[in-house]
C-alpha cells in the first residue's frame, strides 16, 4: 500500500509538471496566445499599408497622365490659383 501511494505521488507530480509546462512553458498556451495576437496586429498593419501604397500608386499613375492630379495637388496643398480664378476664405 506504501508503494502505492507513492506511485500516485509522482504520477501526480509528472501530471503538475506536465500541466505547468502547456500553460507556461515555452510554446505553452500562454505564449502561443501571444504569439497570435502579436501575429494579428501585424496583419492588420500589414493590410494598413497595403491600402496606403494601393493609394500612392493610383496617385502616381494620375501624376504621370495628366495635369489635373497636379493642379488639384497645387490648390488644396499649396493653395494655388489658375489665372483668372478669385479666390475665396470661407471662416467659420
Amino acid at each position: 500500500m506504501n508503494n502505492f501511494k507513492i506511485f500516485v505521488a509522482v504520477l501526480i507530480a509528472i501530471i503538475v509538471h506536465l500541466q505547468y509546462r502547456l500553460w507556461f512553458g515555452d510554446g505553452g498556451i500562454v505564449q502561443i496566445n501571444q504569439y497570435q495576437s502579436r501575429l494579428d496586429e501585424l496583419a492588420m498593419q500589414v493590410q494598413e499599408k497595403k491600402e496606403r501604397n494601393a493609394a500612392l500608386y493610383g496617385e502616381v499613375l494620375d501624376l504621370r497622365k495628366g495635369q489635373e492630379a497636379i493642379e488639384e495637388r497645387a490648390r488644396y496643398e499649396l493653395g494655388m490659383i489658375k489665372e483668372g480664378e478669385t479666390f475665396f476664405q470661407v471662416l467659420e
